[in-house]
């Protein structure tokens, strides 16, 4: 786009008034807008932050170290020996911890 250098410019003035002008038509429009009523009956199906999952039993399966891995002793993080950066004094540290 080709910059016209000889017209005259807006001063800082002018610019807030143009961005205030656009912000209350931008709020105008937003409280317009009506809410549908499926997004209220999808809402019901989340259950909030803090909810009793006591009833509630985990079941994860947990893999010991293999062979290719290692933990490192920053994060405490078992990564893969490809994410190895360097080895220190207290031992190995991965690529994430090292940058």
């Amino acid at each position: 786009m080709a910059t016209d250098y000889d017209a005259p410019r807006k001063t800082d003035d002018e610019l807030n008034e143009d961005s205030l002008e656009e912000l209350k038509a931008r709020r105008a429009e937003k409280t317009s807008a009506v809410v549908d009523e499926d997004e209220t009956e999808a809402a019901e199906g989340f259950e909030l932050p803090g909810a009793d999952l006591s009833g509630e039993e985990l079941s994860v399966r947990v893999l010991p170290r293999q062979a290719d891995e290692f933990t490192c002793t920053r994060c405490f993080l078992v990564h893969h020996r490809s994410q190895l950066a360097f080895t220190d004094d207290l031992g190995p540290v991965c690529s994430e911890c090292a940058a």
